[in-house]
């Protein structure tokens, strides 16, 4: 199985993007490394995602780019995000399988 990766796009203070970054923590029957990228840090990602956030990228090891996943509702039970993010992740493999 590919090494999974979720890159999220967030920035200091934003209540969404905390909500978000704690439910994905929690999650554990879904083996992903987290990774948080701070949008004040680049201008290229502040101009790109300043009205966006908080913006969840899933990247496998070896996938020359990070497929962007819907963002989920901040109301969503981790849960209900652990089997979104399944989804993806289920996807993610069977079209890099074919």
């Amino acid at each position: 199985m590919k090494q999974m990766r979720l890159i999220l796009f967030s920035k200091p203070g934003c209540h969404l993007c905390e909500g978000l970054q704690e439910k994905l923590e929690q999650i554990q029957s879904l083996k992903f490394e987290l990774e948080i990228r701070d949008i004040t840090t680049r201008e290229d990602w502040f101009a790109a995602y300043q009205y966006e956030i908080p913006v969840l990228y899933l990247l496998e090891d070896g996938a020359e780019a990070a497929k962007p996943i819907p963002r989920p509702s901040p109301r969503a039970s981790v849960k209900q995000l652990e089997q979104m993010l399944c989804k993806y992740m289920s996807n993610s493999e069977k079209n890099h399988a074919e």
